[in-house]
Formats: structure tokens, sequence, C-alpha cells
């Protein structure tokens, strides 16, 4: 079927770059130690199931139960190369033209994704506030009395409309939600009703936060954080089955099978909410790519949201993917670099597309108001 020959394409595209990897500094042993275990294996899921699988990343969240909003970081242990690919027709974002090849800051310092539509940008904020404080950030030289800039690439969902106290007036919370999420970054951490996500609803179920990681027959790892505030569903019609379920591991949510994933052209189940939307992703690998590299992963990521939700990219989403590096594991020039970003272009495509399922299947929904979760079907 069409699914294996896929499946043969990528374990020949997996077996002529196996021989290229060369890990960085103190993890060159465990890393080859890792890589010729599992060259004879499937890809696996990451010890976590966690973007912080990824060797060098943080996830740090925090939210407010009456606002029914939150922030997540993905913090770096130092500047990363990132990318983003923006598909959503309503983006609410900040510094993503930064990503772009042309210009001259090539790192970021983290990627915050949050509530609040246009006043989540403000989490950003917090963060730049407390980087620079901490002398976090980018500086073309050190001048006494001059901070640096953390650069911090920022995207917002729309949850003012779920419920919550929004009568913040002139405060909104995102500022401090920011410095908050900063100073909580850690190796682990809350899926479901948290973080970006806590506010979040999807295709007419309760959304949420999501990740996933999986590590490649040659010890490539790849993870990805989502906030999902879908108009599309991850479930099909009249049933509990994600549409991500080919791709699941270890029945990460459920492992209820494929048997019932099928919809009519325009059946898209439960009732959709135009406005209220946007997917938020960040993919990450401890591969060393460029900024090039990285956007076309970024690209190819974007696949997850079309496999997970049905429908996705419509013009009230703000779908945006930012792609990260944390430069653990060299790669040597042989063979062609496009081979290697292809093969983690579709590894970063199929986490997505898992940790999109795991944030509705983590999700629980409010007491008093609002959409039911997944788990109350």
């Amino acid at each position: 079927g069409t699914r294996m020959n896929r499946r043969k394409l990528i374990g020949g595209l997996a077996a002529a770059t196996a021989a290229s990897f060369v890990p960085v500094g103190s993890r060159r042993s465990a890393m080859a130690g890792q890589a010729a275990d599992s060259t004879s294996s499937a890809v696996q899921a990451g010890p976590r199931n966690l973007i912080t699988d990824v060797a060098g990343l943080k996830i740090g969240e925090a939210s407010d139960a009456e606002v029914r909003t939150g922030v997540s970081i993905i913090l770096p242990d130092s500047p990363a190369v990132a990318a983003c690919d923006i598909r959503g027709g309503g983006p609410a974002s900040r510094e993503t033209d930064v990503l772009m090849q042309e210009n001259l800051v090539q790192e970021v310092d983290g990627i915050i994704l949050s509530g609040g539509s246009v006043y989540g940008l403000a989490s950003a904020d917090g963060v730049a506030a407390w980087m620079g404080a901490r002398n976090r950030g980018f500086a073309l030289r050190e001048a006494p009395g001059v901070p640096p800039s953390p650069i911090l690439p920022t995207a917002c969902l729309y949850d003012l409309a779920n419920g919550g106290d929004k009568a913040w007036s002139e405060q909104p919370p995102y500022r401090q939600l920011g410095i908050e999420a900063v100073e909580a970054a850690a190796d682990t951490f809350e899926l479901g009703t948290a973080g970006a996500g806590f506010g979040a609803n999807s295709g007419g179920l309760k959304g949420g936060l999501g990740s996933a990681s999986a590590i490649s027959r040659d010890g490539m790892t790849v993870g990805a954080l989502v906030a999902v505030n879908s108009l599309g569903s991850a479930v099909a019609p009249g049933s509990k089955q994600f549409w991500a379920a080919p791709w699941e591991l270890d029945e990460e949510f459920g492992g209820l099978g494929t048997d019932e994933l099928a919809a009519g052209p325009e059946d898209y189940g439960r009732a959709m909410r135009p406005r209220a939307n946007t997917t938020l992703a960040c993919v990450a690998t401890d591969v060393a790519l460029t900024r090039v590299e990285l956007k076309r992963i970024a690209i190819m990521a974007q696949d997850g949201m079309g496999r997970a939700l049905r429908p996705a990219h419509a013009p009230f989403d703000g779908d945006i993917v930012f792609a990260l590096s944390t430069a653990r594991r060299e790669v040597n020039s042989s063979p062609l670099r496009a081979v290697l970003v292809t093969r983690l272009g579709a590894l970063a495509a199929d986490v997505l597309a898992r940790a999109i399922a795991r944030a509705i299947y983590e999700a629980t929904p409010f007491t008093d108001a609002g959409v039911p979760a997944w788990r109350d079907l």
C-alpha cells in the first residue's frame, strides 16, 4: 500500500545517511552507542515522549485559571538557530521576521507560545526583561550599562471568548505569565489543559498543550510542542478515534486504532467555531542545521497539522510552526544534506501529528462551562 511504500522510501533515505553522524562533545560515546543499538529497529518515542528528549531544551509553562489562559516557552540551553513557517490566515506573532535567512541575527534565545491573541504578545516583554536582567540576549559588543536584546519569536492563539475573566482593563496578565513560565523551565511539564493550551478549544472539544518525540534508527532526535486551538477536529466524525492514529506510538493517545477513520467531503463532525482558532507549534532536533534547512523542516512539519486536524490552515487559523536546532549532533557533508533534511522533515510531521492528538487526549474540561473534553465523549 501507499504507507508501506512511504516507509520503504524513508528507510532508504535512513540507510543513505546513517553513517554520517558525529555526536558533539561529551555525548559522543553515548550517542554512538544509541545509534548502533537503534539501526536495526523502527523509529521509537524518546524516554519522556516530550520535546525535551531533544538534548539542550527545557519547557516552561504558566497559566491563570480565572482568566483561562496561559503561556509556554521553548528554552534552549544556549542560543539556537531557528526558522518558522506560517500557514494560517490570521496569525498573531512577534519577531518572526527576525527568522528570515537574510537578516542579521541567526539564533534565538527562546520561542514563546501564548494565549490571549494580541494581548498575549506581551508575554515576550516579561521574558525579555527576565533574560536581560541576567545578561542573556544578542549584543554586537558588550558595554557597561547596555543590556542585551533577547531574541524571542512569539505566536499567540485566540482564547478570549472561552468564558474566562478577561476584565483586565489596562493590566493583561501576560507579561507576568511570561516571567512565571521562564522561571518554571524544566525537562518535564504538564500536557492538556496547561501552558499556552490552557484556554484552548479544538473542533468543538477542549483543546490543549501536546508534545511528542521520536528517535530515528541512527539516533537523531526530533520533538514537537503544540498548543491546539484549531478550527478543525482531531477526531473523525461520530468517533473517538484520532486522525493521527496511523502514526501513534505505544498507545500514547489511547490506542483506539483506525477502523472508524472516515468522513464525507464536508462532514466535519462537531460544530466548528470560526474566529476562536489557531494551532501553534515548535519542532526541534538535536542535529546541527542551517536556518534554510530548518525553514524546509518547518514547511514539511506543517503536514502534521494536515494529518491530525480536519480542516487545517483555515482563514480563521493563525497556524504557525517554528523549527529549532540545539546542534548537539553534527553531520558530515556527505551524502547530500537534502536527504538529511527530508528525513528530519518527515519525522517532524509525524511527531507533530502525534503531539496534536496527545493535546486533545490529555485535555480536561472546565468545571462550570465550556466545550466537552475528548475523555467525555
